[in-house]
């Protein structure tokens, strides 16, 4: 039994730490439509295409783009994979469609600013704010293409695959050798070995071959040069006309890059990201919205984790990963507390911290300061410990407040477990 719980504390600790190291390494995502754009700039072979907000401006692309075209691909625009399976909540079926030209206008206005959901953007869905219509290529052949940081070799890694379209990860779990990994040296560069290794793991059937690993070069020269995180084409296909074409993409970028790549970051669209997370990071906070009701504030990502895994061990789930980090200052403790309380779903929120460089007269001077600025209506749970405890602990206690207060951090979840149900 206790083998078990470890078991499972060790796997949602596995869990919590990849999405928020995934947030630190990618906070920047970027639609389909921008990164066509942006391929396009480095000689990349993309289909031709125009994004539009409004039915106007679908009006407008196919006049002025798809004069004498009979089919369309009709896009949503969405942060989140899995589109053309996808379900509107208005009841529309797919959120990528092939269409008559005729048809596109109508098919367009049933997408814009309808919820779109898919597997990767939970029940509540995203708002399609905008459609990328593309021209129908005549593909002969679907493949999958990635790059990506590889932790191992400590370097991009290409992935590939001779079979592609959508449900890529069924694909890679029930045909694991169809799966060809290529790790690139940082500091040589991708080779004509290299790239050659991957055009021939995609068993093309058409395409030039020399013209081909020109293109995954091209496609590695934009993974660099723009500080990707993660490049990602399904599918990579080849066309009637013997080309080779990233008929999709998915970009993110390394956040820490944000000073030298200003034109890419300047598309950020944060319509589409969790306000909460939004929020956090214009503070300067670490936060990762879950599903819980116990809201958590901590100083450091381990304490962070080893609270949430703690609050599970007593019963309850935490409403989220938050860390103030460890020189937060007042004011950041107070956004903190009013990220927390935003979520409807918290019923207590659990504050832990252990004071380093983190002092606890600061952190309980925020605690006392976001009480008057928050209409705080669920119990606060506070367990402080280490730097200027004592002088926090006073603070607290002249604040006049309702705290409850706890010794150590067993304590603390249990006491935030039992707040949370009342």
């Amino acid at each position: 039994m206790v083998r078990g719980s470890l078991g499972k504390l060790a796997s949602r600790a596995l869990s919590v730490a990849g999405r928020w190291q995934h947030q630190q390494l990618r906070r920047l995502n970027i639609h389909e439509y921008q990164g066509a754009e942006l391929m396009g700039k480095y000689g990349i072979n993309v289909p031709r295409g125009a994004a539009a907000g409004s039915v106007h401006e679908v009006k407008d692309a196919l006049k002025n783009m798809f004069p004498s075209e009979k089919e369309i691909v009709v896009k949503s625009q969405i942060l989140a994979g899995g589109r053309g399976l996808g379900t509107f909540k208005s009841g529309l079926q797919g959120g990528v469609h092939i269409v008559k030209a005729e048809e596109a206008e109508l098919i367009a206005s049933k997408m814009l600013g309808q919820i779109l959901i898919t597997k990767q953007t939970g029940p509540e869905g995203k708002i399609v704010s905008k459609v990328y219509l593309c021209e129908k290529l005549s593909l002969t052949n679907e493949m999958y293409f990635a790059i990506t940081l590889d932790r191992k070799t400590a370097g991009p890694l290409i992935i590939a695959c001779s079979k592609g379209g959508t449900s890529i990860e069924d694909l890679a779990e029930k045909y694991p050798d169809m799966i060809i990994k290529v790790p690139i040296d940082v500091f040589k560069g991708i080779t004509d070995e290299d790239a050659a290794k991957v055009v021939d793991g995609l068993a093309l059937k058409s395409a030039d071959r020399q013209s081909s690993i020109e293109q995954i070069k091209k496609l590695y020269e934009l993974f660099c040069k723009s500080d990707c995180t993660l490049l990602e084409i399904n599918p990579l296909a080849e066309t009637a006309d013997n080309k080779l074409v990233a008929a999709d993409a998915k970009l993110n970028f390394d956040d820490n890059a944000a000073f030298r790549q200003k034109e890419i970051f300047a598309l950020r669209d944060t319509t589409q990201e969790d306000p909460r997370e939004v929020a956090a990071a214009k503070a300067d906070l670490n936060y990762i919205g879950l599903d819980g009701e116990i809201g958590c504030m901590v100083n450091g990502a381990g304490l962070a984790m080893a609270t949430m895994d703690i609050i599970k061990l007593h019963g309850g789930t935490p409403a989220n990963f938050l860390d103030v980090g460890g020189s937060a200052s007042e004011g950041q403790v107070v956004e903190a507390f009013k990220i927390l309380t935003s979520d409807d779903r918290v019923k207590a929120i659990l504050v832990n911290i252990f004071g380093g460089i983190m002092k606890c007269d600061v952190i309980a001077s925020g605690i006392v300061n976001a009480a008057k600025q928050v209409d705080l209506k669920v119990p606060v749970v506070v367990r402080l410990e280490g730097t200027n405890v004592d002088q926090g602990k006073r603070i607290l206690k002249e604040s006049g407040m309702t705290l409850i207060t706890a010794e150590d951090l067993d304590d603390a979840a249990e006491k935030a477990v039992k707040a949370s149900v009342k």
